[in-house]
């Protein structure tokens, strides 16, 4: 009976503080962000996981309308273009800071940018940032920082200049490359350090409370966010659970309150269901070729073969099974205003010719090649299905690795890989963020790919004026990319999700961006 007697008391005290944590936490939303982020630093982040929390952590000059993604006043409470469309004048609030109490002002903004445009930080996303005048002679080692055209005026007045007039600029700047990061942080603690949860300041609605590695981040409501009393909820959990059939299993069992990730095998089942959300999405799933790994993969004839031999219909149909479009180009149909080229669909017997020519008849002599994919049930197996597609109908061998997000990330940076699973969603809506990815030496190109013809093309429709003629001109440049096949396309997303009817302000939109400022959990 002693020992009874104490087993209920502990379960007393257990209930009693876990109710009593529960309570404290207020609102809370429990969210699964599907993997372990690589990094909080805006400058260096790439990946979707990783800007679901940034947007949340920190604010830009501008941020994302929550129902359509339009820009919408951020740090920057004002602004005005010049006539020419080329200098921006930003008026930035009186009332911005840092969660620390720490101002906020325009200086922030240019040593944000500058950082994120330096060699020495090797963000592979500064080219977003070299609309702005010699922004991207300063990442090249060319001119100095004072020449860039990025002008603190006064505390609160900021002016860009920009090579180019660029009609989405003001779309750009709620980007994850153009968020503030704090100098007074990052040279007390360093640049690999100043992200830990001891460290970490940021400006957004949410403030980082505590990150365990391959479990959880939770956010706690900023105190010191200008807009604050506009924030609903009080607690955010992000988990990073990869196995997206126990996070749908936790989502039934009323453990989450979102998943983003539905496993195709249980699709079906999930679509009967209210919480089913599907909805357009401006993203492509692709493979990356590493053209430089061995002889056979610099052959475009080699290149065009494995192209023509998936059966994307197969793909979309049977694994994906929520409404995914098969791709022959690369930028989605789903962009808005642009009809994309499309190479060849499913040939076999043309993809055996191509690949003879190249020197490999029905397979013959040809290299062992390995598919890398990150982590994930669905991931693993379209790589299965196109492995069986290659062996059956070319006679090659192709072996299959999974690693981890981060460390998959780091392999693709680094070209260690053969061929590469792979997806882009766009970060603005223009065929240019699907399309300018792929220049000679462009940070998120990594395939070892260059076409001089394609760059030139890249930058003229940058200065083009003429929205038809700018069309044309991107169009030119998706030919050359899906023909010369350093990627192969596979398929146009749709997104599906699941979210408790409970969850309120989240609205499906093109690029499946959620700021959850205004986000709430009803009782």
């Amino acid at each position: 009976m002693r020992l009874a007697k104490g087993l209920l008391l502990v379960l007393v005290v257990f209930l009693f503080f876990s109710c009593g944590k529960a309570k404290n936490e207020g609102m809370t939303l429990r969210f699964n962000n599907g993997t372990e982020p690589q990094t909080l630093d805006p400058a260096i982040m790439t990946g979707v996981p990783e800007f679901k929390l940034a947007m949340q952590i920190f604010e830009g000059l501008t941020a994302y309308n929550p129902t359509n993604l339009s820009p919408i006043p951020g740090v920057a409470q004002k602004w005005e273009v010049s006539s020419g469309g080329l200098v921006y004048t930003f008026h930035l609030r009186t009332n911005a800071a840092w969660s620390d109490g720490v101002s906020i002002d325009a200086e922030t903004f240019r040593y944000s940018w500058l950082r994120a445009l330096s060699p020495e930080t090797a963000s592979e996303y500064a080219y977003q940032l070299w609309y702005i005048k010699n922004a991207q002679n300063y990442t090249k080692k060319l001119v100095k920082a004072e020449e860039v055209g990025i002008k603190a005026i006064d505390k609160t007045t900021l002016q860009v200049t920009l090579e180019n007039p660029t009609p989405y600029f003001i779309s750009l700047l709620s980007f994850q490359t153009y968020l503030p990061v704090p100098r007074h942080v990052i040279e007390k603690a360093g640049s690999d350090k100043w992200i830990l949860p001891q460290n970490i300041v940021g400006n957004g609605p949410f403030v980082l409370k505590e990150w365990f590695p391959k479990d959880h981040i939770k956010l706690v409501k900023s105190l010191t966010y200008w807009d604050r009393e506009k924030v609903k909820l009080d607690t955010v959990y992000f988990y990073a659970y990869e196995d997206a059939s126990s996070a749908l299993e936790m989502f039934l069992n009323n453990e989450l309150d979102w998943i983003d990730t539905i496993p195709s095998e249980r699709m079906d089942q999930m679509k009967q269901k209210p919480e089913f959300h599907k909805a357009p999405f401006l993203g492509t799933y692709f493979y990356r070729i590493h053209i430089n790994a061995n002889k056979a993969l610099s052959d475009v004839r080699v290149r065009k073969a494995l192209s023509l031999s998936i059966n994307r219909d197969y793909i979309c149909k049977y694994i994906g099974k929520a409404g995914q479009i098969p791709n022959y180009g690369f930028v989605p149909e789903s962009m808005p205003n642009y009809k994309g080229y499309a190479g060849d669909k499913e040939n076999p017997a043309k993809a055996r010719k191509f690949l003879a020519q190249a020197g490999y008849p029905e397979g013959k002599g040809f290299p062992s090649i390995t598919i890398l994919y990150n982590t994930m049930e669905d991931h693993k197996k379209i790589a299965e299905a196109i492995q069986q597609m290659w062996k059956k109908e070319l006679n090659i061998d192709v072996a299959l690795e999974n690693q981890e997000w981060k460390v998959y990330l780091q392999r693709v940076q680094s070209l260690d890989y053969d061929l590469s699973r792979a997806g882009w969603i766009g970060d603005y809506v223009d065929p240019n963020t699907f399309l300018d990815m792929f220049v000679t030496d462009g940070g998120n190109n990594q395939t070892g790919w260059s076409n001089k013809k394609y760059d030139e093309l890249i930058q003229k429709a940058k200065r083009e004026k003429n929205p038809s003629q700018r069309m044309k001109i991107f169009y030119e440049a998706e030919k050359i990319l899906v023909e010369e096949s350093p990627i192969i396309p596979i398929y146009t997303y749709v997104r599906v999700h699941a979210i408790k009817g409970t969850v309120k302000g989240v609205y499906d939109n093109i690029l499946d961006l959620h700021p959850l400022k205004e986000v709430s959990v009803e009782k």
